[in-house]
């Protein structure tokens, strides 16, 4: 897919092509592109989750007090 130039889409879909690229130049195996990408959903995941538990957190604190 073909983003018009410069847009954000465009700069994202830039920067993922040079680290792919930049993966494949150096000769990564596959398992470890792989474990890298998983890795960074993972490291997201739980980024995600620890703030869900601190809004969480602060929703039931703000329901106390009314």
């Amino acid at each position: 897919m073909d983003y018009k130039p410069y847009s954000p889409e465009w700069h994202r879909k830039r920067y993922l092509k040079e680290a792919i690229d930049k993966y494949l130049d150096d000769y990564i195996d596959n398992d470890t592109i792989m474990n890298d990408i998983l890795s960074i959903v993972c490291d997201r995941q739980e980024r995600a989750h620890a703030e869900y538990h601190k809004l969480e957190d602060l929703e039931l604190k703000l329901d106390f007090r009314d």
